[in-house]
């Protein structure tokens, strides 16, 4: 079983580095958009049409992808107040539900957000030569990794601590 837990575990953290490198490229790539676009408006006056629906698909990434790597660290969707105010005989089944809550709220933005990607694809998006479906990348992708990781915190328990936090 802690073998299984050991694999499970080694996984994740490969998949919440891959998280945590699109997260980065998008909000690197974001300021970079921005910046171009307060070029292109006050020194060259024209304006690019591109930037805006750019930006918010990155701003969409890199924060649902910050989410889900949050879900997984257990410091976003853990309701920590009524958790740690709670009886001790409560905590366990108060964070699994914490938990549950976690993945069924990641596995709605991930079917909403497929379902609105896939029905908008063939729209081109205004004012950037790429399809609106785009749009809603970071609402389908980080959906699904709100909900694994949540999964992932379900199965295995709580995550490890820093080594900065002590133990």
């Amino acid at each position: 079983m802690a073998a299984n837990r050991s694999v499970l575990t080694g996984a994740f953290d490969v998949l919440a580095g891959v998280t945590i490198t699109v997260g980065a490229i998008a909000i690197v790539s974001l300021v970079g958009v921005l910046a171009w676009q307060v070029i292109g408006r006050y020194l060259l006056n024209d304006s690019p049409s591109w930037t805006e629906p750019v930006a918010l698909t990155l701003m969409s990434i890199s924060a649902l992808f910050g989410a889900a790597i949050a879900v997984r660290a257990e410091s976003h969707f853990s309701f920590p107040t009524l958790v740690e105010s709670s009886p001790p005989a409560l905590k366990a089944a108060l964070r699994s539900l914490a938990r549950l809550i976690a993945v069924i709220f990641g596995a709605a933005l991930a079917w909403f957000g497929f379902f609105l990607m896939i029905d908008s694809w063939d729209t081109p998006m205004a004012g950037a030569p790429a399809p609106e479906g785009l749009t809603y990348a970071g609402l389908a992708f980080g959906g699904a990794l709100i909900g694994l990781f949540a999964l992932e915190r379900l199965l295995t328990g709580a995550p490890a601590k820093p080594a900065h936090e002590g133990t």
